[in-house]
C-alpha cells in the first residue's frame, strides 16, 4: 500500500456498497480505516442502493471532479402498482394503482423512449441543493419542494425479465442521471406508479465491481495509484524533462517538449482533458490551448 505523509494513504478506493448506509457513511468509515481524513467519493449512491462507489484518497482527491462525471451502469428492479414519496423502497407509500397487462417487448419498447438526452425531474428526496439546503432535508422538515428538471443521458436500457409487478432492468447512464426518477416516469409511461425496490450499481466509469472491496474490510483496501487510475479513463501524453519543469509550476507546455504524440481529439471537442505523465507519474491534468497544453490541475510536489 503507498502511504504518504503521516501514514496516510492515497489512490483510488472501489467499495462494494452495503445496502442501508449513505455514501457519507462509507466515506467516514475509510475515513477511520485508512487513517486520513483525506477521502471524497465520486456519485453519490442512495442508502438503499449497493455497488460500485468510488473514492479518492490524498491528492486523489483532485480528480473528483472529473470521476463524478463519468457513465454508470446500474441493475435495478421497478415494482409497480405502489408509490413511495422518495420513489425507492425506503420510502412511504403515498400512492397505489392498478398495473395493466404487460409484456416484456412493451416494456423494452416505453423504456427505450428515454434513450438519449432529455429533461428529468430529479426525485424531491435527493442531495441537490435549492436556495442552499438539500431537498432532502427541507422534504424532512415536512417543506413542499420543487425538485429541479436536469438534462441527463440514457445511452442504454434492457429489460431483463418481467416478473409479475416487477421489472428487473439494466442501464447505461450519465453523469446526474437519477435511476429513480427514470422508475417514476418508466411506471407512468406504463399507465400505472411505481418505485425502485432494488438498485446496484455495477459500474462507474472504467471501474466495477470487480475492483471492489466489501465495506467491512476497507482497512485493507490497496488503493490504485493515481497514474494507474487515470489511465482507465483518459487519454495520456508522456513529458520531457523540459515540459516536466513547466507542467510542476503551472506554465504552458509546448507540444514540441511532449516524449509522446498528442492523442487524437475524442468526441472533436478540445474540452477534453488529458494526464500528463513523467517517468510513470502522474504530474497534472490538462487541456489543449492553441498551439500547447494549459495546466488546470496539478499533482507534482505532494
Amino acid at each position: 500500500m503507498k502511504r504518504r505523509g503521516r501514514g496516510g494513504v492515497e489512490g483510488i478506493v472501489v467499495v462494494d456498497k452495503p445496502s442501508g448506509f449513505t455514501s457519507h457513511d462509507v466515506v467516514a468509515r475509510a475515513r477511520r480505516a485508512l487513517g486520513t481524513r483525506a477521502v471524497g467519493h465520486a456519485g453519490t449512491l442512495d442508502p438503499m442502493a449497493t455497488g460500485v462507489l468510488v473514492l479518492a484518497v490524498g491528492r486523489a482527491t483532485k480528480l473528483v471532479p472529473w470521476l463524478t462525471a463519468t457513465d454508470k451502469r446500474y441493475e435495478a428492479t421497478l415494482r409497480l402498482g405502489v408509490a413511495t414519496h422518495s420513489l425507492d423502497a425506503d420510502g412511504e407509500i403515498v400512492a397505489r394503482a392498478s398495473v395493466p397487462a404487460l409484456d416484456g417487448a412493451t416494456v423494452q419498447r416505453a423504456a427505450e423512449a428515454f434513450l438519449g438526452r432529455r429533461g428529468q425531474r430529479a426525485p424531491a428526496v435527493s442531495a441537490i441543493k435549492v436556495g442552499g439546503r438539500r431537498l432532502h432535508e427541507r422534504v424532512r422538515k415536512g417543506e413542499r419542494v420543487e425538485p429541479p428538471v436536469r438534462e441527463v443521458e440514457l445511452f442504454a436500457v434492457r429489460v431483463r425479465a418481467l416478473e409479475g409487478c416487477e421489472v428487473r432492468l439494466g442501464l447505461h447512464c450519465g453523469k446526474g442521471f437519477y435511476v429513480r426518477s427514470f422508475g417514476r416516469d418508466l411506471a407512468e409511461a406504463l399507465g400505472t406508479v411505481g418505485h425502485l425496490s432494488a438498485l446496484r450499481r455495477t459500474a462507474s466509469g472504467p471501474f466495477t465491481l470487480d475492483d471492489a472491496v466489501a465495506f467491512d474490510r476497507l482497512a485493507e483496501a490497496r488503493p490504485l495509484g493515481l497514474a494507474e487510475a487515470v489511465r482507465r479513463w483518459m487519454p495520456q501524453v508522456e513529458l520531457s524533462d523540459r515540459a516536466f519543469e513547466d507542467a510542476r509550476h503551472g506554465r504552458p507546455i509546448a507540444l514540441e517538449d511532449l516524449s509522446t504524440p498528442l492523442p487524437p481529439l475524442a468526441g472533436g471537442t478540445e474540452d477534453e482533458v488529458l494526464a500528463l505523465l513523467h517517468e510513470g507519474a502522474l504530474v497534472a491534468l490538462a487541456r489543449r490551448e492553441g498551439r500547447g497544453l494549459r495546466v488546470v490541475r496539478g499533482f507534482a510536489g505532494g
